[in-house]
């Protein structure tokens, strides 16, 4: 079925928002930081290699593969413990050669075909639920002891998208999520240290300027300081003096802000949505419910990582480390994204 209708199939109009989000995505890193280079176009090559790929790969040959693609990531997400690269005290991932790469992202699009799969062959009812919940809660583990509590609350909310849209009786939803709430105060038990300091910084930035809530006021220096046409590619000065922390990552939106104005980052914004715009038409148009169901989670999943990035680059939400979608420069963000955009591609009809 590869390559079936290729014409119908293909979404140009997605093609293009995502050549504007890597356009900007290179400008400014060439801009802020030049060390990542030449490193990121491989990490592009291969993104892209991954995005023609699977959009042109009919869902329902991934459907076959569901299963191998959760034992996959079981194995992939289980070896950065046994040979990972160890990080600011974190072990996420593997070297290969000058090039590092993340499982705990690549297999964040393989996890959503499996559940999405799973949980369509029927309405979800309370036994088949359970099973997909202890099935979804091997990685979760997996990733957070990595620790990355991001990537695994963005790998438990895609999950949510998928379960969300297949018409699960909303009382199985409902009740775990009034329990949840209720339990969120014991989840400061068992959050690390630094986890912990992230959202007191959050709360008062300005206690500790200096120390925890340096990262948080230095980001929202840098957007307000851009005013509404920038300092100009390689002028700003919280970037180029490096006041600014992570500025090719985690506050990569902070750097646009900052060099190319609010006109920029509007414009990074409106190219954000509309590829999400683009996931919505896709899933109105998938080959069947689980391809349907997938792309619901991608949806939901993106959403969220770009809210919660501009945020808190914003200072609206505490630091989580969160890339944003094709513009941060890790590598291994990069290629699931676009792998993960080439699934929902390959998802039409």
């Amino acid at each position: 079925m590869m390559g079936t209708a290729t014409k119908q199939k293909y979404d140009w109009p997605m093609v293009i928002g995502i050549v504007l989000l890597v356009s900007i995505s290179v400008v400014i890193l060439r801009s802020i930081a030049p060390f990542v280079f030449p490193n990121y176009f491989v990490y592009l090559a291969i993104g892209i290699i991954a995005f023609i790929f699977f959009s042109f790969v009919s869902f329902d040959i991934l459907s076959l593969f569901s299963w191998h693609f959760y034992a996959f990531s079981i194995v992939f997400l289980i070896i950065p413990l046994l040979i990972g690269q160890v990080t600011r005290g974190v072990v996420r991932w593997i070297p290969i050669g000058p090039l590092t790469l993340q499982p705990a992202e690549i297999v964040r699009p393989l996890l959503l075909v499996f559940f999405a799969n799973f949980l369509t062959k029927k309405i979800p009812d309370l036994k088949t639920l359970l099973k997909a919940v202890g099935l979804l809660a091997i990685p979760l583990f997996l990733i957070l002891v990595q620790p990355s509590l991001g990537v695994t609350v963005l790998t438990f909310m895609g999950f949510v998208g998928v379960l969300l849209s297949t018409g699960v009786n909303k009382k199985y939803i409902i009740g775990p999520m009034i329990v949840g709430v209720l339990c969120l105060p014991l989840l400061w038990l068992v959050l690390a240290p630094y986890q912990k300091l992230r959202i007191e910084t959050f709360l008062f930035p300005s206690q500790n300027p200096t120390g925890a809530g340096y990262n948080s006021l230095q980001s929202m220096i840098s957007v307000g300081s851009g005013k509404l046409l920038g300092r100009g590619l390689g002028q700003g000065v919280q970037t180029q003096l490096l006041f600014l922390p992570e500025r090719h990552t985690d506050f990569i939106f902070a750097s646009v802000a900052e060099e190319l104005g609010f006109l920029g980052a509007i414009v990074l914004m409106l190219t954000l949505f509309f590829v999400l715009s683009r996931i919505i038409n896709l899933t109105e148009n998938a080959q069947n419910p689980a391809a349907r169901s997938f792309c619901a989670g991608v949806f939901l999943t993106l959403l969220i990582q770009v809210v919660v990035h501009i945020g808190m680059n914003m200072g609206l939400f505490p630091i989580t480390g969160l890339p944003l979608p094709l513009v941060s420069a890790g590598g291994s963000s990069l290629i699931a994204t676009m792998m993960t955009l080439g699934m929902v591609v390959g998802a039409r009809k």
